[in-house]
């Protein structure tokens, strides 16, 4: 049983995610919400909610389907991260000029699955 959760457009660039996301790659859901919860990054507050949210997915659809899950033995099989789009704005500077300020977005997707 595999199931999925995605965030787009997560104001961090993806660089910094991926930092916070090799850490839980390949856990187990309880040690990943842990690790997830004593990060003092950005992105783990929003990969805390989004491994939550794909366990939840994994048991609706099991629940949907008939099947049973055990969410105590379920992995992070999955996790990576993709660059969103870029905002950029600008700021101005001496003698009339201006320079860009790019300010990154991620894509971040978590696919959990048993063991």
């Amino acid at each position: 049983m595999k199931a999925q959760a995605k965030l787009r457009l997560a104001r961090v660039s993806a660089r910094k995610a991926r930092l916070v996301a090799d850490m839980v790659r390949g856990r187990d859901v309880g040690e990943a919400l842990e690790i997830l919860q004593f990060t003092r990054k950005k992105t783990a507050p929003l990969l805390k909610k989004l491994v939550e949210s794909a366990v939840a997915n994994a048991e609706y659809s099991a629940n949907a389907g008939g099947e049973k899950v055990d969410i105590d033995s379920l992995v992070i099989t999955r996790i990576f991260v993709d660059e969103g789009p870029t905002l950029r704005r600008f700021r101005p500077r001496a003698r009339g000029m201006a320079t860009k300020i790019l300010k990154r977005t991620s894509h971040i997707t978590v696919v959990v699955g048993e063991a």
